[in-house]
């Protein structure tokens, strides 16, 4: 039972986070930022925040440094909407496999270029 409630607390912050970052806040440096996980500690202490950024690595950081900034008034947020008895820490982390999908899908459909290429040549 322990490990749903916590499953629930993760997507609840994710969507809560995606909506106000991705809507809600005026800051230009987190234009291209999409929350795509959350994963609170077993003890509820600690959500590490999975974002995908945009841009270079430059503006990445800057993003980055944006959402620490903004931590302590994304946690006051979240405790206003969400009915918990204690808000995670939150720590923001790039997603290294936010373009996954994508990724996969290319690479797919090169297999089945070269496998049909493959298959015409006697």
């Amino acid at each position: 039972m322990h490990d749903h409630r916590i499953e629930r607390v993760s997507e609840a912050l994710r969507e809560e986070l995606y909506e106000i970052i991705g809507f809600e806040m005026d800051d230009p440096r987190l234009g291209g930022i999409a929350v795509t996980e959350v994963q609170v500690s077993p003890d509820s202490r600690h959500a590490h925040v999975k974002v995908c950024l945009e841009g270079d690595d430059l503006e990445q950081r800057r993003a980055l440094s944006a959402l620490d900034h903004a931590r302590h008034y994304l946690r006051q947020e979240l405790a206003r909407r969400l009915n918990l008895r204690k808000v995670p820490e939150l720590h923001f982390e790039p997603d290294a496999w936010a373009d996954a999908p994508a990724r996969i899908e290319l690479l797919l459909k090169r297999a089945k270029k070269k496998r049909g290429a493959t298959e015409k040549q006697p």
